[in-house]
C-alpha cells in the first residue's frame, strides 16, 4: 500500500492516480478532499439512517459506510463503486420502508387504502449522505469512463429510482427521485464535459508534438537533399569529366604506348567507381530512412534512393 501511494503521488501520473491529477500535490488535495466527503457520508449517513429511517445501529452503521467506501472506491474502480452505491441505496430504501409505512398488500372491502403523506416523513429512496455520495461517484465514473458508459449509469440509477418511488412507493416519506435524477445527470454532464476537455488537450498536445516532429525531419531530409545536390554538381560533374577524357585521349595520340593505354584505362575505371561510390552516398543522404536507404530491411516500402526528390 505504501508502494501504491508513493507512485500514485510520484511526480508523473499513473494508471492508479485519480483524474485531473497532473501534479503530485494536487493528487493529494484530491486524495484528502475525496477522503473527508467519504467520512462524511459515512457518520451522516449512519446518523440519518437511525434517526430518520428507524433503522438499527449496525443497519446505519453498515449502510453509511457502504456509501463512504464507494466514494473512496471511485478513485481506481469507478464501475464497481458506482454498483456498490446504487446497491447500498436499493436494499437500505426497501429496509427502511418498513418504518415508512407500506402500503397494505391485502387490501379490504370496507375501508380504502391511505393515500401516501408526500413530504410528511424523511427524504426517501435518497437520503442526503447518499445522495452526495452517488453524485461523487457519477462524477469520478463519468471523468474515467467513456461519456456512453456513463449515460448508461445514469440511466440505470434514475430507473431505479423510478421503480422505488414510483412503484413500489411508501407512505411517510419526502420524495427525492426528481432531484436526485436531475442531480445526477448534472454530474455525469460535468464529469463528461470534463474528460472531453481532457482529451481534447491531450491530442493538441500529441498533435503538436507530431507536428514538430514533422517539421524537423522535413527540414533535416531539406538539409541531406541540398548536400546530396551540392555534391552531384560538383563532384559528379568533374568525376564524369575525368572518365571522358580519359577515354578519348588514346585517341587522340599517334601510336600511344601500352603503359599509356593502361594508365587511362585505370584513370577512367577509377573515375567511375567514384562515381558509383557518390551515388550510393548520394542514395544514403536523400533516403528518408539512411540505416536502409535500398529499403532492404523493415522500410522496404520506402522509394527508391535515386527516386525524384519531393518538390
Amino acid at each position: 500500500m505504501l508502494r501504491r501511494l508513493r507512485t500514485t503521488l510520484g511526480e508523473s501520473a499513473s494508471p492508479l492516480s485519480p483524474p485531473l491529477s497532473k501534479y503530485g500535490w494536487l493528487r493529494g488535495l484530491t486524495y484528502l478532499v475525496v477522503g473527508w466527503i467519504a467520512l462524511f457520508v459515512a457518520l451522516a449517513g449512519s446518523d440519518e439512517m437511525r434517526a430518520g429511517y428507524q433503522l438499527s445501529v449496525p443497519e446505519g452503521l453498515l449502510a453509511g459506510f457502504a456509501q463512504g467506501i464507494a466514494v473512496v472506491l471511485a478513485l481506481w474502480r469507478p464501475t464497481t463503486a458506482w454498483t456498490l452505491s446504487l446497491s447500498a441505496t436499493v436494499v437500505t430504501a426497501l429496509t427502511a420502508r418498513a418504518s415508512l409505512g407500506p402500503f397494505p398488500t391485502t387490501p379490504t372491502l370496507a375501508l380504502p387504502p391511505p393515500a401516501p403523506a408526500v413530504g410528511a416523513g424523511p427524504g426517501w429512496p435518497w437520503s442526503t449522505p447518499e445522495l452526495v455520495a452517488h453524485t461523487a461517484v457519477l462524477v469520478l465514473l463519468a471523468l474515467r469512463l467513456r461519456t456512453r458508459t456513463a449515460v448508461a449509469a445514469l440511466l440505470a440509477s434514475g430507473l431505479a429510482t423510478y421503480v422505488l418511488e414510483g412503484v413500489i412507493g411508501a407512505r411517510w416519506f419526502t420524495p427525492t427521485g426528481v432531484a436526485s435524477v436531475a442531480l445526477f445527470a448534472v454530474a455525469v454532464l460535468v464529469g463528461s464535459a470534463l474528460r472531453g476537455r481532457r482529451e481534447a488537450r491531450i491530442q493538441l498536445v500529441e498533435q503538436a508534438t507530431i507536428t514538430a516532429e514533422e517539421r524537423a525531419r522535413r527540414t533535416l531530409l531539406e538539409e541531406r537533399s541540398r548536400i546530396a545536390r551540392e555534391l552531384h554538381d560538383v563532384v559528379a560533374h568533374h568525376m564524369s569529366v575525368i572518365s571522358i577524357q580519359a577515354q578519348v585521349a588514346p585517341h587522340l595520340t599517334e601510336n600511344p604506348s601500352p603503359e599509356l593505354k593502361e594508365n587511362l584505362v585505370g584513370i577512367r575505371q577509377n573515375a567511375l567507381e567514384a562515381l558509383a561510390e557518390l551515388r550510393r552516398v548520394l542514395g544514403v543522404l536523400r533516403s528518408e530512412n539512411p540505416e536502409d536507404p535500398y529499403g532492404l530491411g523493415e522500410s522496404g516500402g520506402r522509394a527508391a534512393p535515386q527516386a525524384p526528390q519531393p518538390t
